[in-house]
């Protein structure tokens, strides 16, 4: 079973339950909840992965406010949790101020590079992933534009939708892209409506396949383009399933298998930086019998030599967050 801590009332307390193993790892998760069907959840699903085929325990949180990420962190390791994991780029300070009082402890944090010697910082190489389902949204498209719909605007998400606006664009260089951002501050990863609205503003534009790496906020991106019989991309969990035949594809971020390898290695996880991309299957997208009949075998096979070319390293996908630029898409 898993070991459960969680914040209680508006103070945000720690309630620490009795018989925790010393080292347990612990899990700390963004907000918008471990089952947003998305980042949180393929978090959720790494951790709970490596609970059942060790039968060990793991500490948890579910963030209500950013002013706990620190507090979060200070409990597990005065508690003995070891390794500490903290699923979203938003850790990065509350780590920074925290890590170098527990030497003793291993944090790991994914999408945010933070130099101590006992951090793991994992990152991905989401422009990759989000290249080869847009080669695929280029490839379906019948109106030849577009949609791309972004959570907080934050270069992480502009790097998902410039990968995605050159993979659309090796697919079809006379498609058209139009992206939208859900906003400006951490609320954006969790409003569907907003996420529905901006999908049928992107359809009144013509696009006829949206991407969204929109956390929480891409629920509703998908149940929207589903209602007006258009086709959908998810991201970082297989969100297939979610509208059998009418989710093209997901962009696969595995964010799970990063969570499972650090719970793997326990407080022996290495520390530094860990790249996670096409080369590793780090990122990839879906193929399975929810969106198999979308996918023609020309299809399957443009995007299998793409990522083996991005493999190899003969092709190279823009990163944004390299210089901030995108040359194929306007945000």
């Amino acid at each position: 079973m898993t070991f459960m801590k969680k914040f209680l009332g508006a103070t945000a307390v720690l309630a620490l339950s009795a018989g925790a193993a010393l080292a347990d790892p612990a899990i700390i998760f963004d907000l918008g909840g471990k089952f947003d069907k998305s980042f949180n959840e393929s978090a959720f699903g790494g951790a709970t992965r490596w609970a059942e085929e060790t039968g060990g325990t793991f500490a948890e949180v579910e963030l209500q406010s950013d002013a706990q990420r620190e507090q979060a962190l200070r409990r597990f390791a005065e508690a003995g949790n070891n390794p500490i994991v903290m699923a979203g780029f938003a850790f990065g300070t509350a780590l920074g101020e925290v890590a170098g009082d527990y030497p003793d402890t291993k944090f790991v944090i994914i999408d945010m590079v933070v130099d101590a010697p006992n951090v793991r910082s994992v990152v991905f190489n989401e422009h990759e992933g989000s290249y080869l389902v847009g080669m695929l949204a280029g490839m379906a498209s019948k109106s030849g534009t577009v949609g791309f719909i972004g959570g907080m605007d934050i270069p992480l998400i502009r790097k998902f939708g410039c990968g995605y606006a050159q993979g659309v664009l090796a697919a079809n260089p006379d498609a058209k892209v139009v992206a939208n951002m859900t906003g400006t501050t951490p609320a954006a990863w969790n409003d569907p409506v907003k996420g529905s609205e901006l999908t049928l503003a992107q359809i009144s534009q013509g696009a006829d396949v949206v991407y969204a790496a929109a956390g929480g906020t891409g629920v509703g991106v998908l149940q929207t383009a589903a209602d007006s019989n258009i086709l959908s991309i998810g991201v970082d969990a297989n969100q297939n399933y979610l509208h059998p035949g009418q989710v093209l594809t997901s962009m696969l971020k595995r964010v799970d298998n990063a969570v499972y390898e650090a719970m793997t290695a326990g407080p022996d996880v290495v520390t530094g930086i860990n790249v996670m991309g096409v080369a590793n299957e780090g990122v990839g997208w879906a193929l399975d019998d929810n969106n198999r009949s979308l996918i023609t075998p020309e299809m399957e096979a443009a995007v299998t030599a793409a990522a083996a070319a991005i493999a190899d390293g003969s092709l190279v996908v823009h990163d944004y967050t390299s210089d901030e630029t995108c040359p194929a898409l306007t945000f």
